[in-house]
């Protein structure tokens, strides 16, 4: 059983930042990749970026070069760096154990422009 919980979440301003952190309780964390998500009202969840248990990191178009996945394995706990955040970031974002149905209950980044 795993249990995963977002936090970081908040309103800022375009060009602003945030970092969003995940805390994973359960022995699968460091064996498995993690995700983050992200769901924008009215539009389907989407992939943002995946760290896997070696640290190599993949990211989605929107997110190369603004966000940085990362994780802790000693602490069982996954983060997000956001910079340069836009109006088209604002969504629900969640943390995923990869090729799993555990899901983390979302954290919402607000971006006013």
């Amino acid at each position: 059983q795993v249990q995963l919980v977002e936090s970081g979440g908040g309103l800022v301003q375009a060009g602003g930042s945030l970092r969003l952190s995940c805390a994973a309780s359960g022995s699968s964390f460091s064996l498995n990749a993690m995700d983050w998500y992200r769901q924008a009202p009215g539009k389907q969840r989407e992939w943002v970026a995946t760290v896997a248990n070696s640290g190599r990191t993949y990211y989605a178009d929107s997110a190369k070069g603004r966000f940085t996945i990362a994780r802790d394995n000693a602490k069982n706990t996954m983060s997000l760096q956001m910079n340069s955040l836009k109006p088209e970031d604002t969504a629900v974002y969640y943390c995923h154990l990869s090729r799993s149905d555990y899901w983390g209950q979302g954290t919402q980044v607000t971006v006013t422009s």
